[in-house]
């Protein structure tokens, strides 16, 4: 699979792998920045690319900065859609409790390109039954279920 990369910027780093075998491509800031605690931005990359058909960009943190900083990206994962040529721009927000600089050339967060599944919606009166029903948000625990008390003990 070829992913093109346009630079918009001389100075923009292509994403490259930091190792072989690696799932995300690491992208870089274009561009110095300041994130006060609590804060986010846009961070821009100075590149666009096209994603191969049937595939799309997710941007995802890069685990260090997190660990180390508390700085992540906001909607992680972010989403580039395949037909879209902007310059890629990553929202990262600060978790930690100093400001934290952002410095051209550093690598802010990962490009993994995967492929996606183009579904057909149709309206459905019911839906089939699951053993797990409705149940979402916390439904099913937080212990796996073989270190769970038996039912009715505590």
């Amino acid at each position: 699979m070829i992913l093109h990369v346009q630079k918009l910027d001389p100075q923009a780093h292509l994403p490259a792998y930091a190792h072989p075998g690696d799932a995300g491509l690491d992208l870089y800031a274009n561009e110095d920045a300041t994130l006060p605690p609590g804060e986010w931005r846009l961070v821009r990359t100075g590149i666009a690319v096209e994603l191969p058909p049937g595939t799309e960009g997710q941007v995802r943190p890069r685990s260090g900065l997190a660990a180390r900083h508390g700085v992540t990206v906001l909607n992680a994962p972010g989403t580039i859609d395949a037909g879209y040529r902007g310059e890629v721009g990553v929202l990262l927000v600060n978790h930690g409790r100093e400001p934290f600089r952002v410095e051209r050339g550093m690598k802010i967060a990962q490009l993994l390109v995967r492929p996606v599944a183009t579904v057909e919606v149709r309206e459905a009166p019911t839906l089939s039954a699951t053993r797990r029903g409705a149940g979402g948000f916390g439904s099913t625990g937080l212990r796996h279920a073989a270190a769970a008390p038996p039912e009715g003990r505590t």
